[in-house]
């Protein structure tokens, strides 16, 4: 298990991105969050297996129609068991 916190830049928000990232975790069986920050960025918490976020960065990086991804920051944290789902949050 490892977790992620991901940064995302760009054309992230009012686009439908966190309900986007919300239904790839899902489908990937990932935990955390997805939630807008008061910069315009797009702060995503995840954790899974290696594979799983792999795969789920490459979901972020594209994104859904309509947004403009500049940059994923990624930083690789130590799993917790803080999470039990995968939310979007206010």
């Amino acid at each position: 298990m490892k977790r992620l916190l991901a940064l995302v830049h760009g054309r992230v928000q009012g686009v439908g991105y966190r309900m986007f990232v919300q239904t790839a975790a899902e489908r990937l069986g990932v935990v955390g969050y997805v939630r807008n920050l008061p910069d315009g960025t797009v702060e995503v918490m995840a954790q899974g297996t290696s594979e799983r976020l792999e795969t789920l960065l490459e979901h972020l990086r594209q994104g859904p129609f309509g947004a403009t991804v500049r940059e994923v920051e990624t930083h690789w944290l130590e799993p917790t068991d803080e999470y039990d789902r995968f939310e979007i949050r206010r």
